[in-house]
């Protein structure tokens, strides 16, 4: 008789080898590595946050505060000054303020002018240069750079120099050809400053749009080309679309710092009585902090222009999103 075959049993698995299997396990280590990346996220991101929170969140916090107090003194004006609470008494004021709502209004005709001349103009710049059409490109772009690189408040004195008649040579060169014009005059004195911001920004905005162009795809453009597109027809029909978020990435930084108008104005107001102390709204929180002294009414004011640009910006991110959508939607 043959003996029954019997199998080993099998050895004892101890914890410590337990928990390594079970470390190791697809799941586990997933979450290993997903744990790594969200650290290295953090940290990467850390930074900014510090930034954020230091030199916008703290300041938008301490000014939201601020318009809500108001130092008043009681006894007729006597009485020692003190800081009480007014509620919305000093948003009521900015608001109900002929000298803030003329600065708006300011403000909203040089973005008009300021803003399709920026964009359009150094868009235009840019496909000149990808177009191969100007020689020394190189150049070019340096050339067009340079102002950019000059600082805002010497941009502006260079510009009042030329603008002021008696030593402007533009203005005395003019006058030999039977020419008068007043740069600072109530009909001009925007366009002037205008002709300033362009004058300092062009290069800058070209430059980003040249660097976009780079990145369109050749055999898309020779594409166009072998169908029979012309040069002007290439850069607008083919060119153009393609750096689009470009184009509204340009187009809503420059409405941004727009909105902020203060270091033009306030040297030119230096030469001309067209230029008043509340010019624009950031002229106007200026003069209400240091030289009226109500940090509530210009904490308010301030308030005020930060929800005119945050709203200004969501809408022209939604306009741009919903137009995308609906071209995609038609294709």
């Amino acid at each position: 008789m043959t003996s029954p075959v019997t199998t080993p049993a099998p050895a004892p698995v101890s914890i410590s080898e337990a928990a390594t299997a079970s470390t190791t396990s697809p799941r586990t280590t997933k979450g290993l590595a997903r744990r790594r990346e969200l650290g290295a996220a953090g940290a990467l991101m850390t930074p900014f946050f510090i930034l954020l929170v230091t030199v916008f969140l703290i300041p938008v916090g301490t000014a939201v505060w601020l318009s809500f107090f108001s130092d008043d003194q009681p006894g007729l004006g006597f009485g020692p000054e003190r800081t009480v609470f007014v509620g919305l008494r000093s948003y009521t004021a900015v608001l109900t303020d002929p000298t803030f709502l003329s600065g708006l209004g300011t403000v909203v005709l040089y973005c008009v002018i300021y803003i399709p001349v920026m964009v359009i103009g150094a868009l235009a710049l840019a496909l000149l240069l990808d177009s191969g059409v100007v020689r020394l490109r190189t150049w070019a772009q340096l050339g067009l750079f340079l102002p950019h690189a000059v600082p805002g408040i010497i941009a502006a004195v260079i510009w009042l120099y030329l603008y002021t008649p008696g030593l402007s040579p533009v203005i005395d060169l003019l006058g030999k050809a039977d020419i008068t014009i007043d740069f600072l005059g109530v009909h001009t004195v925007v366009p002037s400053i205008v002709n300033i911001a362009l004058w300092s920004n062009l290069g800058y905005n070209m430059v980003v749009f040249y660097a976009a162009l780079q990145a369109v795809p050749r055999e898309v453009i020779e594409a166009s080309v072998v169908d029979g597109a012309g040069p002007v027809r290439t850069a607008l029909q083919i060119k153009t679309p393609l750096v689009r978020s470009s184009v509204v990435m340009v187009a809503m930084f420059t409405l941004i710092f727009a909105l902020q108008l203060f270091t033009e104005p306030m040297l030119l107001s230096q030469s001309t009585p067209m230029i008043s102390s509340r010019f624009s709204p950031s002229m106007y929180i200026y003069d209400a902090a240091f030289t009226r002294n109500n940090y509530g009414l210009a904490a308010a004011a301030s308030v005020v222009l930060l929800v005119c640009t945050i709203a200004l910006s969501y809408g022209v991110t939604r306009w741009t999103n919903r137009s995308n959508t609906a071209e995609e939607d038609a294709r």
